[in-house]
């Protein structure tokens, strides 16, 4: 229930998930897709989510992994951070905080540290998810909000198609043959023609913005 509740949230904030209910799936999903975040429980069956955490850094494995547990003894907090955690939240809590976290943690892992993602004059606010562009607000669907800050996260970054489509959709999601090129249409209808650059053969990419 907790776990539907989640993804249920999360979806409505914008993020694609993939859910896994075993610490086993956990780990092959873990080791066949490239994923920004990981929230992991703990008490997870087949696998403890701390093995699945020390899997995952022994492969070398940076993403960055926000651990969800009932259990709030400091020496279980303690314990997961020093196997390679990256934050620590004790349930129940507000998923308000928990998209707080969340968005420090992908912040972190860009090397950003501003909240807003600006480009020249494209700005996009994670918190509010209003995108403006010349201080002029752009109305977007979800997927091309998502796609956009993909995108915009790292600009001069060329992005396959394939790495598109696992930012909009989970693996239970139905793709479509033109969907990426589609939404890249749209955004380029509403942000212009040059501002998204389509490198032959590649994949698209947000170029930087000049310096001043």
């Amino acid at each position: 229930m907790i776990g539907e509740s989640l993804c249920k949230a999360l979806r409505q904030y914008g993020y694609t998930v993939d859910w896994m209910q075993d610490g086993q799936s956990a780990d092959n999903a873990a080791q066949s897709t490239q994923y920004d975040l990981i929230l992991l429980d703990l008490g997870l069956p087949r696998k403890s989510g701390l093995e699945v955490l020390a899997a995952l850094r022994r492969r070398k494995d940076h993403t960055p992994v926000l651990v969800l547990t009932a259990r709030d003894a400091v020496a279980d907090r303690v314990k997961g951070l020093d196997a390679g955690a990256d934050d620590y939240l004790i349930k129940p809590f507000d998923l308000d905080e928990l998209e707080a976290r969340i968005r420090a943690l992908l912040r972190r892992q860009s090397g950003r540290a501003d909240l807003l993602m600006r480009c020249g004059d494209l700005c996009l606010n994670p918190v509010t998810h209003e995108v403006t562009l010349s201080d002029v607000n752009i109305a977007l669907s979800s997927r091309e909000y998502a796609l956009l800050q993909t995108l915009l996260d790292r600009p001069g970054v060329v992005f396959s198609r394939a790495q598109l489509e696992e930012k909009l959709y989970g693996w239970s999601d139905e793709i479509g043959s033109n969907t990426v090129e589609v939404y890249i249409h749209s955004l380029r209808k509403k942000l212009g023609a040059d501002m998204i650059k389509n490198v032959r053969g590649v994949g698209y990419m947000l170029p930087k913005a000049e310096a001043k």
